[in-house]
């Protein structure tokens, strides 16, 4: 059966109602986080698989993690916890990397703890607004960095430079960034990639369509990674080889955005 059928089959377990609505739904075999948006709709945040908690059940956080085909990151902050996908999926995948969440709504942070984390995996979270954490000095070096960019027509392209531009400055020429645009225009997709072009020229840029979803997934990664020797061997991925080989295919769907100075 398709996701799509399974929770629209669920039972409601959780809703706080603020200034956007958050519940947690259920059903036999699926646990999902949704928020409210400003058409008053709900849109599913994120989805757990119940007996299997650590899989990636939405296509684009699938995509969102295809630079694991290349490198064994130490440090990873991710910039929105959501319900919590990434932090059970890089725990069941090795136990050394160092995940930091950044979230700033607390309730979230308490839905994770009490309906997306079964196992009780020891967790790194902050409870923060992403842009606070930003900007805060002496941080530690990070080797990848995971954000959502959520735009409106209100904010404009000024307002995601800034954002942009906070992000590159909190990763470094050995560091890679991975952004997830939802729900956004062709004309906001070009703007980002442009401005990412401007910003950073220590790292090639790579885009991906979600197909039949709304997502824009883009991948900074370093222009010295030898990323074409890494898909055939699989010797710098944390990845089990099966795995690998399926998310190697992935990869072949990638748009490189061609750098000007080229």
């Amino acid at each position: 059966m398709q996701l799509c059928k399974h929770i629209a089959q669920g039972k409601l377990l959780y809703l706080k109602q603020d200034k956007e609505a958050i519940s947690v739904s259920e059903n036999e075999h699926y646990r999902w986080l949704a928020f409210t948006d400003e058409k008053k709709e709900a849109v599913i945040q994120s989805v757990m698989h119940k007996r299997k908690p650590w899989l990636l059940t939405l296509p684009h956080q699938t995509v969102m993690m295809l630079p694991l085909l290349f490198f064994r990151p130490n440090k990873v902050v991710e910039l929105g916890l959501g319900g919590g996908n990434t932090q059970r999926f890089l725990n069941h995948l090795s136990p050394v990397i160092e995940l930091l969440s950044i979230e700033q709504n607390h309730t979230v942070i308490d839905s994770f703890h009490h309906y997306f984390n079964p196992k009780n995996i020891p967790t790194s979270i902050v409870n923060l607004h992403s842009d606070t954490w930003l900007t805060q000095l002496n941080k530690d070096s990070v080797d990848w960095l995971i954000c959502d960019i959520y735009q409106s027509a209100e904010q404009g392209a000024s307002h995601t430079a800034k954002q942009l531009q906070s992000l590159i400055d909190n990763i470094d020429n050995n560091s890679c960034l991975s952004i997830n645009l939802p729900d956004a225009s062709d004309e906001e997709i070009n703007v980002c990639l442009a401005i990412l072009q401007q910003l950073s020229t220590a790292h090639n840029i790579y885009y991906f369509h979600i197909p039949n979803y709304l997502n824009i997934i883009i991948h900074l990664i370093p222009k010295h990674w030898r990323i074409t020797k890494h898909l055939k061997r699989g010797k710098n991925s944390f990845l089990p080889s099966r795995l690998f080989i399926k998310w190697r295919t992935f990869w072949q769907y990638a748009n490189e955005v061609k750098q000007d100075n080229d």
